[in-house]
């Protein structure tokens, strides 16, 4: 199975900018989408059914807002929608689906750059996220958690982690949840293979970030350590330009 992550910052303005065409070159199996800002109804999904791919949708309530998608190739046993947290769920942010004996969770974090209300959302978030996928382990071990989890982990993950050590995405409250999702086993799959410096997922638009690769690595396929063994490849396509973002790949294999 391979799985991309991709936060497109609004499908639509994606769309415009080479999306369809991307997908047509068979980049994964399965794509999961973050801050799609559109319902079904109002973007041309039929363009994805006829590149084979089958689409699943958890937009927010409020318009031009979060959301998240995915589409996919193999036909999944189980989609469900939603963590049960009623914020949450309002804006869109956790999509789930199963397929087989692996469950692939596609979550847009919060971010807190507006402020301290959201900032302080952003945190209750992460509580309830952490229980909602220690409680799915008991029945689901093999959990694949995919997405923009706006958190870069460690210095080596944001170009200038000194002048950002108190900027919302690199607080060390945000960074401890990362350390402990991973201490309660859980697999960087990009760090398994890549050790290496460099390598981000998300550029600001200012000061031409992009282009002198300032970045932040915020996106992420994590997996639980039974899934270890089953790790092929990973990678961040920084090429890949529809968004401030770029898609991020896992290749996972059967088991």
């Amino acid at each position: 199975m391979r799985i991309v992550t991709y936060n497109v910052n609004g499908l639509r303005s994606a769309m415009t900018k080479g999306f369809t065409e991307w997908l047509k070159t068979d980049p994964a199996d399965v794509i999961c989408l973050q801050e799609v800002k559109a319902h079904r109804d109002n973007v041309d999904f039929q363009q994805f059914e006829q590149i084979g791919y089958t689409d699943y949708w958890y937009p927010a309530q409020k318009k031009g807002y979060s959301g998240v998608a995915i589409l996919t190739k193999i036909k999944p046993d189980n989609v469900q929608y939603g963590n049960g947290y009623m914020q949450s769920d309002a804006e869109g942010r956790v999509i789930r689906a199963d397929f087989g004996d692996v469950t692939l969770i596609n979550a847009y974090f919060p971010s807190g750059t507006t402020g301290d209300e959201r900032q302080t959302y952003k945190y209750q978030w992460l509580d309830e996220f952490f229980g909602y996928l220690q409680q799915l382990r008991q029945q689901r071990p093999n959990l694949v958690v995919v997405g923009d989890y706006n958190i870069a982990h460690k210095p080596i993950d944001i170009h200038n982690p000194v002048s950002n050590k108190d900027s919302s995405g690199f607080l060390p409250e945000e960074r401890a949840w990362l350390t402990k999702l991973f201490d309660s086993g859980f697999v960087d799959t990009f760090r398994h293979f890549h050790p290496e410096p460099d390598q981000y997922s998300w550029w600001s638009f200012r000061a031409n970030a992009r282009g002198n690769n300032k970045g932040w690595r915020i996106d992420y396929i994590n997996v639980t350590e039974p899934l270890r063994g089953r790790l092929q490849d990973a990678a961040i396509w920084q090429q890949v330009k529809h968004s401030d973002h770029c898609p991020v790949y896992l290749q996972l294999n059967n088991a």
